[in-house]
C-alpha cells in the first residue's frame, strides 16, 4: 500500500514502492483519504466508488495507474472517506480485509539530519516491539 496525496514526497513513496513490487511480484494499492467527511468516519474509513473522487483524486490515480503498469506491475486505486487522513489511512491498513503486508510513504521533507534521527528512531521503535 502506497498513500498518494499528488505530493512530489507521496510520487517518491509510489517510486519506491513499484522497486518493492518488482522484488517481490506483488500489486501497488494506491490509497487517499478525502478528508472531507465526520470524524465518525474514522472509525471504517468507507471506500468511496469512483463516481464520487474529486477531478483531481481522479488525476492522481490516472498519473500513479500509468506509471506503475508501465512498469508490469498491477495496481488498484483506492479512496477513502474521512477526517484525518494519517488515522484513516491506519484504520484501512490495519483491517485484515484489506491484506496490507507494507506500507508505503514519502519522506515529510523535514532535511537530510531530521530524517534520518526520526527514521532510525522509527526503526528502533519497530524493531524493538517485534522483539517484545
Amino acid at each position: 500500500m502506497t498513500c498518494l496525496d499528488g505530493s512530489k514526497h507521496s510520487l517518491r513513496g509510489l517510486d519506491t514502492a513499484i522497486l518493492f513490487a518488482k522484488q517481490s511480484d506483488a500489486t501497488i494499492i494506491g490509497v487517499h483519504s478525502d478528508t472531507s467527511f465526520s470524524a465518525f468516519s474514522a472509525v471504517r474509513a468507507p471506500i468511496l466508488p469512483e463516481e464520487k473522487w474529486t477531478n483531481k483524486v481522479q488525476k492522481i490515480m490516472h498519473f500513479a495507474k500509468k506509471k506503475v503498469e508501465k512498469n508490469k506491475i498491477k495496481f488498484e486505486g483506492i479512496v477513502i472517506g474521512g477526517h484525518t487522513s494519517g488515522i484513516d489511512l491506519t484504520t484501512f491498513a490495519n483491517n485484515p480485509k484489506n491484506k496490507i503486508d507494507q506500507i508505503v510513504i514519502g519522506s515529510r521533507g523535514m532535511g537530510f539530519p531530521r530524517n534520518c534521527f526520526l527514521e532510525a528512531r522509527q526503526t528502533l521503535s519497530y524493531i524493538r516491539q517485534r522483539l517484545l
